[in-house]
């Protein structure tokens, strides 16, 4: 909070995403601009950023000349210059040379050559996910050796302990992992969870390889005897805004259903209701707006899904939106999507494993051992890239130093009004208003009221037209069109 620049880093489960968003919020009510972005868009979906690539207008060039930089910062100069923090989480997944251009850009848009213009940098991460994918035979260009970081010289936030492994099996398998320290112990249970390989289907299936989780899906789909219910992703927006959004979220473009079909919801309800993980069962389709219903595995309660909107951010200024049911077949997914979940169960396949911390990653999705079914496995699926053993230990001691001579900081000091909690019934009363409403325009849900909207009514619950038009989101048009419905269900 002092302004600091850091890199907060730590096992899966240790807590990364609690604490940064924790941090945004103290930022942001201290009163300065957070830029919260992601090295990809299914991590910023996670964190409700948008990417580093869009935030900072680099796009997806690789490279970037003086033109480039002069016309990029000409555009971008509100955002690159207001801002007073810079979140970039999973950096692990960004490529050196790319961190190397968002800092010179910003030392550019802000005339500041100080390290990426002087903003404190929040670097989330770690080192042990999948690294950056190359293209090509390069050598390895991660985040942490370029020239940017170097400069930029974070202070080490190690978190260590541990919050969703419950099972000391699977966590002394992980930190050994970590380590490359593999003793007969870690062999003798990665055996046994070959011989305790499952034929449920229930429980979903981990994948290296794109092609192997496709055809797994749709071949259990096909033997499903019910009827296909095709669901189309909507956008507005820009072109290459829009094709750039549709390609980060999980939810697929075309998602065909049907009933019995295993299904993964891919974004976080507001309500909790369900959140990016939850697994359940296509069980019904509602006879008059189409939308599926499902059971959710974790409790066996049902409810309809409606689509879900996600927004690409410049700013407060939105530049496209996709709307889809935030749902996928789950009977596979790649591993590489299953980064940041967190899985009761799962069958692992690794006998294809090409990457250095690939079984790393589908591991520690898990909470215990008894949830791990392995199809196979290969040598390399076991191994972390070579240089990041060493570097992780000499970060936990940089990360105890500090530790010894930082006191907590105090007790924070809110004066304004208490949030009160989405009514997570009149949410659903409100969706359910909002789904009919655009069926008799026949427009899509998200031209009627986006879910933000639909999230504040339910929290702040206006009862006069006055109240209505100061929730964000509302306007002029929508009071004028909505105002009596709205508040006729409010009351």
């Amino acid at each position: 909070m002092d302004g600091r620049s850091v890199f907060l880093t730590g096992p899966p489960g240790a807590g990364k995403t609690f604490v940064l968003n924790q941090f945004i919020g103290r930022a942001r009510r201290s009163g300065k601009t957070v830029a919260v972005t992601a090295s990809t868009g299914i991590a910023a979906t996670h964190i409700g950023g948008t990417t580093i690539h869009s935030w900072s207008g680099l796009g997806v060039r690789d490279f970037m000349d003086s033109r480039d930089r002069g016309l990029i910062a000409s555009r971008k100069a509100k955002s690159l210059g207001s801002a007073d923090v810079l979140v970039i989480d999973e950096v692990s997944m960004l490529h050196g040379k790319r961190l190397d251009m968002v800092d010179e850009l910003l030392r550019h848009a802000r005339e500041n050559q100080q390290p990426f213009g002087g903003l404190q940098v929040v670097l989330v991460g770690d080192l042990f996910q999948l690294p950056p994918i190359n293209r090509s035979n390069d050598v390895d260009d991660f985040a942490h050796q370029s020239q940017a970081w170097a400069n930029l010289k974070p202070q080490i936030l190690y978190l260590s302990e541990q919050h969703r492994q419950n099972d000391g099996d699977l966590l002394d398998l992980l930190v050994s992992m970590r380590n490359q320290d593999f003793r007969q112990r870690h062999i003798d249970l990665l055996n046994e969870r070959l011989e305790a390989l499952t034929e449920n289907d229930e429980i979903t299936k981990l994948y290296t390889h794109n092609a192997d989780v496709d055809r797994i899906n749709q071949k259990h789909l096909d033997a499903l005897p019910s009827d296909e219910h095709v669901f189309e992703m909507q956008s507005k927006g820009a072109k290459k805004y829009r094709e750039t959004l549709a390609k980060s979220v999980l939810a697929p473009e075309t998602l065909v259903l049907k009933e019995g079909a295993k299904v993964m919801f891919v974004a976080n309800d507001p309500s909790k209701k369900f959140a990016n993980g939850t697994q359940g069962t296509v069980v019904s389709f509602d006879k008059e707006s189409g939308l599926p219903k499902v059971k959710l595995d974790r409790n066996g309660r049902s409810l309809q899904v409606d689509k879900y909107t996600w927004q690409q951010l410049d700013g407060e200024k939105s530049r496209a939106e996709v709307a889809q049911l935030p749902l996928r077949l789950a009977w596979a997914i790649t591993i590489h999507k299953s980064q940041g979940m967190s899985l009761d169960a799962a069958e692992i396949d690794l006998s294809k494993a090409f990457a250095p911390g690939m079984g790393y990653v589908a591991l520690s999705r898990l909470r215990n051992i008894d949830g791990v079914y392995l199809r196979g496995i290969n040598r390399r699926a076991l191994l972390l890239h070579p240089t990041i053993t060493e570097i992780d230990q000499g970060m936990q001691t940089s990360s105890s130093e500090l530790a010894q001579q930082t006191s907590d900081i105090a007790d924070e000091v809110i004066v304004v009004e208490t949030v009160p909690d989405v009514d997570s019934d009149l949410l659903e009363k409100l969706r359910t208003w909002r789904t009919a409403r655009a069926r008799k325009n026949s427009v899509p849900p998200y031209v009627v009221a986006h879910d933000s909207l639909l999230e504040e009514l339910a929290r702040y619950r206006p009862t006069t037209k006055s109240k209505l038009l100061n929730i964000s989101g509302m306007g002029p048009k929508r009071l004028e069109t909505y105002a009596s419905e709205l508040l006729k269900i409010l009351s």
